[in-house]
């Protein structure tokens, strides 16, 4: 059984209509609802990265990664 991803629209009057093709027809289905997360308007992003940018204070180190683990050769 393949999994289904949609995007759709409620409309004004509450109806959420999810066109599923023939192949889902005459067949029980489990729906559930996940709130889209809202689309950021284009000045939000931009106040977003005025805010952030030169925001990073100090160096940028990378730590001692260690030492390789040494495994039996493959035969």
């Amino acid at each position: 059984m393949r999994r289904v991803t949609l995007e759709a629209h409620v409309g004004g009057d509450g109806i959420l209509h999810l066109p599923l093709g023939l192949d889902q027809a005459n067949r029980n289905v489990r729906v559930t609802i996940e709130p889209a997360r809202p689309v950021a308007h284009d000045d939000d992003y931009l106040e977003f990265l005025r805010t952030t940018a030169g925001a990073w204070q100090g160096d940028f180190e990378r730590p001692d990664q260690g030492d390789y683990e040494v495994r039996d050769p493959m035969e």
